[in-house]
Formats: C-alpha cells, sequence, structure tokens
C-alpha cells in the first residue's frame, strides 16, 4: 500500500504543483492511516470500507486529535481514494459517501494599528540588525506575504523603482504586490548600508539574510518578531503570521474590495479571505448602535 502512497504524491507534485510541506502533510496523514489498517489487518486498500475509515476517524477523535487535524486527515484520506479510483487502481472509492466536517472559522487574531506603528518602530536604526529588522517587518506589512515567502523572496523579485515585489506562494504560484513608500525607504536603506555588511563579499540570491550572511530562516523571522512585540508591549497573543492577518484586516476595515485582497494574499478560495470581513461587521455593528434611534 505504500508504493500507492508514493504514486500519490508524485501526482500531487508533478499534476498539481503542491507546496512540499503541503505534500508532506498528506504523507504523514497517510502513513498514519495505513498504520490504522495494519493494526486492524487490513492488509489492502481494495478491502477499505467506509466504515473502516469512520472507525479511523473515532481513534483520532479518542485520541484528543484536534478537529481541525481530524478534517485535514479525512480531506487527505478522500482526495487519496478518489485519485485511486480514478486511475482504475480501486473499483470503488469508500469515501464517496463521507462528508467532511464543518468546522467553525476562527477569526485571525490582527493588531489594531497603533500596535503595528509601536511594533514597527522597535527595531534599533543604529544597528546593522535593526536595520534589517526594520526592513522584514515594514515588508511584511506592506505586503501580507506569509513568513515562508519572505524568506524565499529574492534580490531579484524587489523592484524598488515601481514599487512592486513578485514572491512565490504556495502550490509554487507566483504574485505580485505593490510595496508601500515605508516599506521602499526601509529596504533601500537595508540594501544600502546593511546587507553588505552582513554578506561580508558573499553572495547570496536572498533578499534578507543573517549575520553569517545566508538565507535567513523562518524561525528567525518568528523570534524577532515576538522579540519586538514584547519590547511594544502588545498584549495580544502574537503568531507568525500576525503581520500578514493585520495586512488584510486593515485593507478591508477601509474599504479595499475583497477579491484585490485575495489576491495579494495568494488564496486560492476566496472564502478564506472572507474571514478577514469581521472587522467590517464590528464596525457597522458600532456605527448601528451609535446612530439608530432605537439601538
Amino acid at each position: 500500500m505504500k508504493e500507492f502512497i508514493e504514486m500519490f504524491l508524485n501526482y500531487l507534485s508533478v499534476e498539481r504543483g503542491l507546496a512540499r510541506n503541503t505534500i508532506l502533510s498528506y504523507k504523514d496523514d497517510l502513513n498514519i492511516y495505513m498504520d490504522f489498517l495494519a493494526k486492524k489487518n487490513i492488509d489492502a486498500l481494495a478491502r477499505t470500507t467506509r466504515s473502516d475509515i469512520t472507525n479511523f476517524m473515532l481513534d483520532q477523535k479518542d485520541k484528543s486529535m484536534a478537529a481541525n487535524s481530524i478534517a485535514r486527515r479525512l480531506a487527505a484520506i478522500k482526495s487519496f481514494h478518489r485519485f485511486l479510483f480514478r486511475e482504475r487502481i480501486l473499483q470503488a472509492d469508500p469515501t464517496s459517501l463521507i462528508e467532511s466536517p464543518k468546522l467553525w472559522k476562527k477569526i485571525p487574531d490582527a493588531l489594531s494599528l497603533s500596535e503595528v506603528e509601536s511594533l514597527l518602530s522597535r527595531p534599533n536604526l543604529r544597528q546593522t540588525q535593526g536595520i534589517r529588522d526594520k526592513a522584514i517587518l515594514e515588508t511584511l506589512y506592506a505586503t501580507g506575504m506569509r513568513v515562508s515567502e519572505a524568506v524565499n523572496l529574492r534580490v531579484d523579485g524587489v523592484n524598488l523603482d515601481i514599487g512592486f515585489l513578485r514572491c512565490i506562494g504556495k502550490g509554487n504560484k507566483e504574485r505580485v504586490i505593490p510595496l508601500g513608500r515605508k516599506a521602499i525607504i526601509s529596504i533601500q536603506r537595508y540594501l544600502k548600508v546593511c546587507r553588505p555588511r552582513l554578506l561580508k563579499q558573499r553572495e547570496c540570491e536572498f533578499l534578507f539574510v543573517s549575520r553569517l550572511g545566508k538565507k535567513i530562516s523562518r524561525q528567525s523571522i518568528w523570534k524577532l518578531i515576538k522579540r519586538y512585540a514584547k519590547d511594544a508591549r502588545i498584549k495580544k497573543t502574537i503568531k507568525v503570521h500576525t503581520l500578514r492577518h493585520s495586512f488584510a484586516t486593515h485593507l478591508l476595515e477601509r474599504g479595499a474590495d475583497l477579491r484585490s485582497v485575495q489576491e495579494m494574499l495568494g488564496h486560492a478560495n476566496i472564502s478564506t479571505t472572507q474571514i478577514y470581513t469581521h472587522i467590517n461587521k464590528d464596525r457597522l455593528k458600532a456605527i448601528h448602535k451609535m446612530f439608530h434611534p432605537r439601538p
């Protein structure tokens, strides 16, 4: 059965062009599924029934697995069986009548504008690392990029003259995002003053580099975001995509259309972007309460 997983993962990579991390998640989920079937003495996928898959989901629930993780594993299993059925490796798809659970969409945590301003003002511009960190923070907030996209942002992918950058997102999809004036100024200062010091005559194709002159890691960016948030005395829970969430929330709050924000965030489905519209609804409620004669 393991060889079928490799066939499926190859399909996801070559034909669907999914990101490496996504494919690894599929692999982990399917390996756990296979281990469960083996414990139930099911040695062939052709023998798998809808009841077996339901029992697997219940087993995951009994192990205190989060609802989102269970739903993700079911999605992987369904995609896997559909692939095998479509390739005529299996004569039936036992997942065809299994419905995916409806999950509550968690509203992303976003910072207020004043909190963002405080966070972005924390790096010390008299220090080489502070100049770099300022450029990273300004870029993340100006573009709504994922941290993984910022890490892989190349020098030749940034055009400061016209104020755009080109990044590669999930599924190896390329998108172009505008850069604001403040982000451009920060990147220019970083390129002129800081980056040459960090590289020390070494070469690196990536824009943001570490003190060793190599591509900065996701962990390093995550640590600097947390450190500056602490310095700014921000009480909210800070996550790796907090600036991304703040970017989307602030744009929609100020009247940006949903499709444009979707394109800048690189969301494949607009329903993902719609999560951020809660801010608009809260604002409308506040206005209604303030001005309606019978609030």
